[in-house]
């Protein structure tokens, strides 16, 4: 492993008001500020560059309003990750500032703690490191079922094989009540880390059979040879999908912050 040069990282937060389940999300409030402000201010704890890239006018105010810096982007992106993409070109252009890693924080996580950003950014003293997420080691007992949980086998370098919604791997002659005993299973925990470079490039791939299949972006990344180091985090995060989680947020607000 060579020795990693000063790399520039930058924390880009998507935030979108449309949500199919949960619409203004990013403008809601927990406790005394919004839920992007809540995100911002985490980041901001570990980086020096953080923005928010979003396609609505008053979320890019709200970010204003409180000091933070936004980058207004396209509509028409599929994922934060394309978002992302179009921010780095547009925040070069504004500010002339260079960025060679983009940390892509998802804007419904206030309880992301700095601590995880700073794992990802370990992940790049390998100087051969292209991308990075983070991955949680799932306690015995622990529901592996729920597809909305994607689930990651990994390698011996660390590296991620295959994502999926599925529980993997399969444990043969066991009953499934056992498996989390008898075998180690990770949870995908959904916070990137990419070159700006081979940022750019995975934004032009195609979709691919098994993203479509799994409605798992990184497949496509993988499908194409593109490898993904993993870092573990320890940390249960919360993501505010619903209104409900929102009312849970609300209730463990003042044990977090």
């Amino acid at each position: 492993m060579k020795e990693t040069p000063p790399y520039q990282f930058a924390g880009i937060i998507p935030a979108r008001f449309g949500s199919s389940r949960f619409p203004g999300k990013p403008l809601v409030m927990i406790g005394n500020k919004t839920m992007i402000q809540r995100v911002y201010d985490q980041a901001s704890k570990i980086l020096d560059m953080v923005f928010v890239a979003t396609d609505d006018k008053r979320i890019f105010e709200a970010v204003q309003n409180f000091g933070g810096k936004a980058i207004l982007t396209s509509p028409n992106h599929l994922s934060g990750t394309d978002r992302c993409a179009e921010a780095v070109l547009k925040i070069n252009e504004e500010t002339g500032r260079k960025i060679d890693i983009v940390i892509n924080i998802q804007g419904d996580e206030p309880f992301i703690k700095p601590e995880q950003i700073a794992l990802l950014m370990n992940c790049f003293k390998d100087d051969s490191v292209e991308l990075a997420t983070l991955i949680r080691k799932v306690e015995p007992g622990e529901d592996i079922f729920n597809p909305n949980q994607p689930k990651v086998i990994i390698d011996l370098k660390g590296d991620a094989i295959y994502f999926s919604r599925a529980a993997i791997p399969y444990v043969r002659d066991s009953e499934k009540e056992g498996w989390t005993k008898k075998q180690v299973f990770y949870k995908h925990v959904g916070l990137y880390a990419y070159r700006t470079k081979t940022l750019a490039k995975i934004t032009l791939l195609p979709c691919s059979s098994l993203e479509i299949s799994e409605s798992l972006e990184q497949n496509r990344w993988l499908e194409n040879g593109y490898k993904i180091r993993t870092a573990v985090t320890n940390w249960q995060s919360i993501g505010i999908d619903t209104p409900e989680d929102l009312e849970k947020a609300n209730m463990l607000l003042e044990h977090f912050f």
